[in-house]
Formats: C-alpha cells, structure tokens, sequence
C-alpha cells in the first residue's frame, strides 16, 4: 500500500551518494576504462608499425595485475618462506611487505606520456642544451626475438634525457632510476615512461629478491632496457668498474634455449657535465653523498633563462653518443668461464670506455695537463700530439670543422664563458678555483690512452 516515508535530509544526501558511487562504480568507470584502454591499443599498434622493436605486452600490462604477479611469483613466495622461518614474522607481515616494494619498483608504464610527451620533451630538451651528436646504430646483426640491453656509463642526469631522445624511434626503454627522482610530481612522469625506481644500498633480501624478479620477468618478456652499472654519476670523468647487481639478475634469469640478451655498449661524453662542480667537490670530499643546493640549482636556471630571454644563451657544446658492438649472453656463456658476470661487467665496461666520444673540451683539458699557465700555440701543439695517439688507439674524435684548431677555439670559447681559463695575449691561464674541472673533463681522454698502452 503506497505511504509517505519521511527521511532527515542528511540521510537522504547519504543513500544518493551512495547510489551515485555505486553507479559510478558499477557502470561509468568500467566504461571509461575500457574505452581509454582501447585507444591505448590503437596507440600502440599505431607505434608498432613503425618501431624497430615493438612495445612488448609485459610492458602494456595493468599495474595492478604486475605487481599481483610479482609477489605470488614462486621465487619470491620462496624468499617469504625463508625470511618467516629465520626471523619468526608471521607471513602476513612479510607478504605485505613484499607488496610494498613491489609498488614502489613496479613502473605505470604509458604509451600516450612516452611517445607523446616524454619523447618530444627529451628531443627538445636534448637539442636546446646540447649539439646532440649520435653515432651509428647498426643492428642487422641483433636476432629480432632478443631481449637488447643498452649498458651505458653515466655522466649526468641529463643521460636519462639524451637515453629517451635515441631510443624513441627504435623502442620503449625500461630502465632504472634512484632515489633522487621519487618526488611527486617528477616520479609520476619517470613512472608514466616506463622506468622503475631502486633502492641501490637496501640490503633486504626480500627487497633483493622482489627487485631481481621483476627485471628478470622483463628481461624474459622481452622488454628493451637501459642500464648504467657505475650505479652512480663518475666522481672522475672516466669509466668506472660495474657494480654485478642488475647485471647479475639479468645473467641469473637466463636459461639456455630461452629467449637470448643482447648487451649493446654505449658511450656518452659531453663537452660540459651540468653537475660538473658538485662532482668535483664530492670527488675531492671522498663522499658519494652530494646533493646541489636548491638556491644553486635556482640560480643557474634563472641565469640561464635571462640569457636565453636576452638572446645571449650558448649551448653546452656537444654531446655524443657512441654505440659498440653487441655481445650476445648466450654466446659469451657458451664459452666456459669462471665467474661469468663479473667478467662480462668488466668486458662491457672495457668496450664501453674505447668507445668514448673525444670531444674538443675534453681534449683541450688533457691537452693542457697539470699546467696552470701555458702559451696557446703549445697547448695547440700537444691537441694535435694527443689526436694523432688517440687516432691510433682507435679512439672516435668527434670534433668541429676545421679539426683540431678549431677545437682548441671552441673549447676556449666554453671555458672562458664559464671563467674556468682565462687568455691573455696568447697566455692561457687556469683559475685556481677551477683547477679540478680541467683534470675532470681530460680523464675520458687519458684513459683511451690508458687502456691502447694496456
């Protein structure tokens, strides 16, 4: 029999917000779901077409589902059971930890923010900044079935930009980023493009093993990557040794007959580091631990914005980058060896270090040495000495027109911008302050001199 029910006006609120979540919830996002989702794909097959390896579906998958997949992977199940029976936390507590760091490593990768923001912001970044200079990439000889790892020694923050600007029109690279970048909203966006955050001194064993298994179910997918196994920014200016850990989960999760990884070399060298005082200073220090000052960073880019605002800015001089000959994992492990992943750390790092770019700051800085005052003419005598050694050490100089003079010029040019060497009549000087930088930017050059007396 139909009645009149009177209600208060706060619960009649109350039940239509709960109607409306339900509805929401039940109906509208699963629709919006599914239609970004489609159009996702269509983005995806879109780039397929056109890139040299496609975006692999471990990539495309929901977060979600990747990091359910992660913790109830059985190896890592294995390391809970372990971690329980010798420390006696219930396994509760220990399979939520698991997920927590499965969410902090597992990447939100997106194909829209990639190619369509992430990319075209690196290639803008990259060509502002810098007279990008890319070698040949030549991959006939790579099996399309593999999963390629590009190895790479790390010079700046800017690597990451540079790395996105190369690979974009090959493929979605997946590498990994430390601590410095998990700030909201830069972590979101390094999410967004495919990278996946590390804690590089956690000594957990769980942490260990959570973190080995998402880059070995990536690595088995298929997925490119880009690693740098200094695991950190060289403090010198040369090459340093690997650090095995990524490395030696990649090497781990092999199995003969799987899917083969293809180790590419690749060399970076810039003709200005942006970070460079804060490197030399830490490296004098004999501490790892260097952040710049907030009010330093704001400086220098405000200055550099009023410059480019006054139509005064200059570019950093070059950067460039080098690829070497891929070394294919099977193949090296079919080989009998001792400990394999420390001497294909120490191969790479070889090849890496023969392939680095010579450019003409660089080269002006071995040039002048130890000197703190020399003639020009003699600094330009021992630059052209030292490009005929490095050209017969089989080192890739990549300098301006002109050769060799021309770039003592233009290294003379960046420097004295930056106050590092002041010329007076033909007298160049090193200011003192700055003694540091000079020894920085030549140890690339010494140690390709190094390694073709070795």
């Amino acid at each position: 029999m139909p009645s009149t029910v009177t209600l208060p006006f706060w619960l009649f609120l109350l039940i239509i917000a709960f109607a409306l979540i339900a509805f929401f919830s039940h109906f509208l996002f699963p629709s919006v779901r599914w239609y970004f989702r489609r159009r996702m794909q269509r983005v995806v097959a879109r780039l397929n077409q056109r890139l040299d390896r496609p975006i692999q579906p471990f990539k495309l998958m929901r977060r979600h589902d990747m990091i359910v997949r992660l913790v109830h992977d059985p190896k890592v199940a294995e390391m809970i059971a372990a971690e329980a029976a010798a420390s006696g936390e219930p396994l509760s507590v220990l399979q939520e930890r698991a997920r927590r760091y499965a969410r902090e490593i597992v990447p939100a990768f997106s194909a829209t923010i990639y190619f369509g923001f992430a990319a075209r912001a690196a290639k803008w970044l990259s060509r502002m900044i810098y007279r990008v200079r890319f070698g040949r990439f030549d991959a006939t000889g790579i099996d399309k079935g593999a999963t390629v790892v590009f190895v790479m020694n790390h010079r700046s923050n800017m690597d990451y930009v540079l790395v996105t600007h190369l690979s974009a029109e090959r493929s979605a690279l997946s590498y990994a980023v430390g601590e410095w970048a998990r700030v909201w909203p830069l972590s979101w966006l390094i999410r967004a493009s495919g990278a996946y955050f590390i804690r590089r001194r956690h000594s957990s064993p769980l942490y260990r093993r959570v973190l080995s298994r998402y880059v070995q179910m990536a690595t088995e997918e298929g997925v490119t990557q880009a690693i740098f196994p200094e695991g950190g920014l060289s403090l010198t200016g040369a090459v340093g040794t690997a650090k095995l850990g990524i490395l030696s989960y990649i090497v781990a999760g092999w199995h003969p007959g799987g899917r083969d990884v293809v180790f590419v070399p690749v060399a970076l060298a810039y003709d200005r580091v942006i970070e460079d005082r804060v490197l030399v200073a830490a490296h004098a220090e004999g501490t790892r631990r260097f952040r710049a000052p907030l009010w330093s960073i704001a400086k220098f880019i405000g200055r550099q914005l009023r410059r480019a605002l006054m139509g005064r800015f200059q570019k950093f001089g070059s950067a460039a980058v080098a690829f070497g000959a891929p070394v294919s994992l099977s193949a090296y492990l079919a080989e009998a060896r001792g400990d394999a992943v420390a001497e294909l750390a120490a191969d790479l790092m070889a090849r890496i270090a023969g392939g680095v770019p010579v450019l003409p700051v660089p080269l002006f800085s071995a040039a002048l040495g130890a000197d703190m005052v020399a003639p020009r003419a003699v600094v330009l005598a021992r630059a052209e000495v030292l490009a005929e050694r490095l050209r017969a050490a089989g080192a890739r100089l990549d300098l301006p027109e002109g050769g060799v003079p021309a770039a003592v010029d233009y290294a003379l040019q960046l420097l004295t911008l930056r106050k590092v060497v002041t010329e007076d009549q033909g007298q160049l000087t090193v200011t003192e302050s700055e003694r540091g930088l000079i020894g920085f930017y030549a140890a690339a050059v010494r140690q390709h001199l190094y390694a073709g007396a070795a």
